[in-house]
């Protein structure tokens, strides 16, 4: 799967189309992933005994193939190409910039733990 966990995306289609968010979750055996404040849904919940009915928003999975990534390096929405480097470890391209996609936040970790 070419979408990664904290990816920044483009929605493609659907009514939440033009809209952008942050991935949550994958799930790699169905396709979908779950996008932050996307495909939102509402699940009215009883009241019971002890606890007063209310209303329940949460996000629902979209499949991945409806959104596009945006590059951290040229801010535009692209598609993903792969590149094998020296050290033999396969790194994810933008098709646009021919940057890395997880170079920024491979550097971003170290100097947070440094």
């Amino acid at each position: 799967m070419k979408v990664k966990v904290n990816d920044n995306v483009l929605i493609l289609s659907g009514k939440n189309k033009g809209k952008t968010g942050k991935v949550l979750r994958t799930f790699k055996k169905t396709g979908k992933i779950i996008v932050e404040k996307i495909n939102i849904r509402v699940r009215h919940m009883k009241k019971k005994q002890n606890q007063p009915g209310e209303r329940i928003q949460f996000e629902v999975p979209i499949p991945f193939s409806n959104v596009k990534i945006i590059c951290p390096h040229c801010k535009k929405a692209t598609r993903v190409g792969y590149n094998i480097s020296k050290e033999a470890k396969k790194q994810r391209l933008c098709k646009k910039c021919r940057e890395p996609l997880d170079e920024l936040k491979i550097k971003e970790s170290r100097k947070i733990t440094q």
